[in-house]
């Protein structure tokens, strides 16, 4: 039995299965970006892209077309990563709730948050900023084109949509940052205005 990109090849006659292992190394880069898009947080995309390979891995009906393994992938990861995202607003709800049951006696010394001291360029903060700003489904299109420098056909392709779609999209998650980059800059010159 052969193997390529990710599908094995059966002799004659047997249905093909999909080589999860290889899928996964092959579509790594771009589903942990849609991951990082989805969740916001660098720290949690290694647990979250864990939980897809071990979806993938557990399949109870096989995947047979190898044109629907990026697709099957990419839902899987926004799914896994909204489960992530629920998952963490309750531990953030019960340490809320244990800090307000525990008030410190001490003033609060917490270390600067490293990515402050690490985006030293200020569009680039500016960015950001606004990308944070952005529905989640919006982020995630601008960072798999722009990270990942990819075509609309092949955008289409991971996402198991089609190219119009994604240049609509992309067109209106564009729009939708220049607002927020709008918005983010005024703010910062009207504190900048008011603290001289």
């Amino acid at each position: 039995m052969k193997s390529t990109k990710g599908v094995r090849v059966a002799p004659t006659g047997t249905p093909r299965t999909v080589d999860w292992p290889a899928a996964l190394a092959e579509h790594d880069r771009w589903l942990r970006t849609v991951i990082y898009a989805r969740v916001g947080e660098p720290q949690a995309v290694d647990e979250v892209f864990q939980e897809v390979s071990l979806a993938a891995i557990r399949q109870k009906s096989p995947l047979k077309d190898p044109t629907k393994v990026a697709p099957w992938l990419y839902r899987t990861a926004v799914t896994q990563s909204l489960l992530y995202r629920r998952k963490a607003g309750r531990r953030r709800k019960l340490a809320g709730n244990y800090a307000r049951a525990t008030q410190p006696d001490e003033a609060d010394v917490r270390t600067p948050d490293p990515l402050d001291w690490l985006l030293a360029d200020e569009r680039r903060k500016l960015v950001r900023t606004a990308l944070d700003r952005l529905p989640r489904r919006d982020a995630e299109i601008l960072w798999l084109k722009y990270t990942e420098d990819w075509s609309y056909q092949q955008i289409a392709e991971h996402l198991g949509i089609s190219q119009s779609a994604v240049q609509a999209r992309l067109h209106r998650a564009r729009g939708r940052l220049r607002r927020e980059l709008a918005n983010v800059e005024r703010t910062t010159e009207s504190r900048q205005d008011f603290n001289p």
